[in-house]
């Protein structure tokens, strides 16, 4: 508390005292009470923002754990002989995305930041981040436009968490096989360029905005876009080795199922920052509230992606299981400040039902997908979308059309398909997105890296 103030509310009580004991004017009291009065008003708003602004900080501190929970679920469903490659991608999209948000993402995202008027399709105000040339001055480094409880710094950081994650979604869809200079470029522009582009249309006022699509947290941002990137750069890529023979699929297996499993209890608990932050304040209904109904979907998922793998696939399948966990997350991201209690479990376990199918289903066709992203991201993005825009989960709420989820959910989804097939494919014809069969049979640890993970373990 600065001392003029303490000073203030000192002599504010000791008039309001006076005056109750008779010893000043009534003129006297109401003057100190309406000190008092706002004294109290400042010093209740300054500790709401130390508190909002605090709980934004760690919200971002756990959506980035997520991105080592990301790390490790790649590598343990990957060959041993790969993962050195997958962890130095993951280090790269951390750091690249945290570079290039704050070049240029965060204001391509929101244009308007400053006054909250956003952009319709495109809008870029500046370079950098907005009021990093206004230390001390709140009016810049807390913009008004947007009302929100926190520094432009705090906003900064948990939204940079986010978008790096898209990038990570296509890392492990295209594991096993990719150039690393080429996927390097790619992430490169996804991050910095695509996913700013799209976010600005919900959530940085555009015109998905305008039209009232609904996305709480990024099941159709952040997870269906990076979905539909990893399915463009997957079609353009092509399966690995051995993966689809004449006589049928042949199963290559992760080399660390231990691996997996934390990765994904990783990913569990950075989701209570990723959906529990997107409150954007430390408002203690809204953030319980979101952490239960993100802690049933993933629950409901687990529980429904194991009953149905169970079925169809005869045995008890851990991978499904996962899958099923991560599937309901993705599902209740959309809406999860927005549905029911019960209604969350349902979404979490259509959302796991979805993703056994899902998976099952790209396999047949042919699209080779070793860690399940665009199952898990892409199809059950589409779906938590769209959960919310029905009257069964949403409550019979009228402000959420089914129509407009499905439009803002396609579009987005759509964006970032055609922006990552075009880059995807100028990269294949000009780079090469494709390693060498002799360096896919050994490995991309040893021939791009120089490097085992295990050094008693060359080969898988």
């Amino acid at each position: 508390m600065k001392k003029n103030h303490l000073m203030r509310w000192l002599l504010a009580t000791a008039g309001v005292y006076a005056a109750s004991t008779g010893l000043a004017s009534a003129q006297d009291a109401d003057a100190a009470a309406k000190v008092l009065e706002e004294f109290n008003a400042t010093a209740s708003a300054a500790s709401n923002f130390r508190i909002d602004n605090l709980w934004i900080l760690i919200a971002a501190a756990l959506v980035f754990v997520m991105h080592l929970g990301f790390s490790t679920l790649e590598a343990g469903l990957t060959q041993s002989k790969n993962t050195v490659n997958i962890l130095f991608k993951n280090v790269f999209i951390i750091s690249i995305g945290l570079i290039t948000y704050y070049l240029c993402g965060f204001n391509m995202m929101y244009p308007g930041f400053a006054d909250g008027t956003g952009n319709e399709f495109f809008g870029f105000s500046g370079w950098l981040i907005p009021g990093m040339e206004a230390m001390g001055d709140p009016g810049k480094v807390t913009p008004g436009g947007y009302e929100l409880e926190m520094t432009v710094w705090s906003d900064f950081i948990f939204q940079a968490m986010f978008a790096a994650t898209a990038a990570t979604i296509v890392s492990g869809a295209v594991a096993e096989r990719v150039k690393l200079p080429s996927f390097m470029v790619f992430a490169t522009l996804l991050v910095a360029v695509a996913y700013p582009i799209s976010g600005s249309w919900k959530w940085g006022y555009g015109f998905l905005h305008d039209i009232g699509f609904y996305d709480f947290a990024g099941s159709s941002v952040v997870h269906a876009f990076g979905g539909f990137s990893a399915l463009a750069c997957v079609l353009v890529l092509g399966p690995r080795l051995g993966k689809y023979a004449a006589n049928g699929i042949k199963p290559i297996l992760g080399h660390s199922m231990p691996l997996a499993a934390i990765g994904v209890f990783l990913l569990w608990l950075g989701w209570f920052g990723f959906n529990g932050g997107s409150v954007l304040s430390a408002d203690p209904v809204l953030v319980s509230y979101v952490f239960v109904t993100t802690a049933l979907a993933a629950a409901g998922g687990a529980l429904s992606s194991i009953v149905v793998s169970w079925s169809f696939l005869k045995k008890p399948d851990l991978s499904m299981a996962l899958n099923g966990i991560l599937a309901g997350l993705v599902g209740i991201t959309a809406g999860a400040d927005s549905v029911g209690v019960g209604a969350s479990i349902i979404i979490g376990a259509i959302a796991g039902i979805i993703v056994v199918f899902s998976i099952l289903f790209f396999d047949k066709i042919k699209i080779d997908d070793p860690v399940g992203a665009i199952s898990v991201h892409g199809m059950c993005g589409i779906w938590g979308t769209l959960a919310v825009g029905m009257p069964f989960f949403n409550g019979g709420s009228e402000t959420i059309s089914f129509g407009t989820q499905l439009l803002g959910t396609l579009v987005i989804s759509a964006w970032g398909f055609a922006f990552s097939y075009a880059v995807f494919f100028i990269l294949k014809m000009t780079m090469g997105v494709r390693v060498s069969e002799e360096e896919e049979v050994e490995g991309l640890d040893l021939r791009e890296h120089g490097t085992p993970a295990y050094a008693d373990m060359h080969t898988s």
